[in-house]
């Protein structure tokens, strides 16, 4: 499975951005998918993660109610909407895929990784 990380950037604090992950190259439907980011000098960090077929989701504490994880089957594609950005959420943000259903905020549980897409939240 090949991932694609797009739509970072740069935007102030109370912003929001919605940022992609297409994967090729597998069946998208049946695994897992999640989002982390690893902010300048920190270790890459959990951020969401969402079922193979979609309703079940995970966050870290830090994004809960700002931001939302989804999936589109049919487009092979999972999402992150980030709302309300804050200067912390500065980092690049990696979109990782796991076969199965189990939802896991472990970096080793996740096979493949997309390139990773920067954001930056200015104050």
């Amino acid at each position: 499975v090949q991932l694609q990380a797009s739509g970072g950037g740069l935007v102030q604090a109370g912003d929001s951005l919605r940022l992609s992950c297409e994967a090729s190259g597998g069946t998208f439907s049946s695994y897992a998918m999640a989002w982390f980011r690893q902010a300048p000098g920190e270790e890459r960090q959990f951020v969401a993660a969402i079922r193979s077929r979609g309703g079940h989701t995970y966050y870290v504490d830090s994004v809960k109610g700002r931001f939302t994880i989804s999936r589109d089957n049919a487009k092979s594609t999972s999402y992150l909407q980030m709302n309300s950005l804050k200067p912390e959420d500065t980092a690049v943000y990696y979109c990782a895929a796991q076969p199965g259903q189990i939802l896991s905020e472990v970096r080793g549980r996740y096979a493949y990784w997309g390139q990773g897409t920067l954001v930056t939240v200015s104050s």
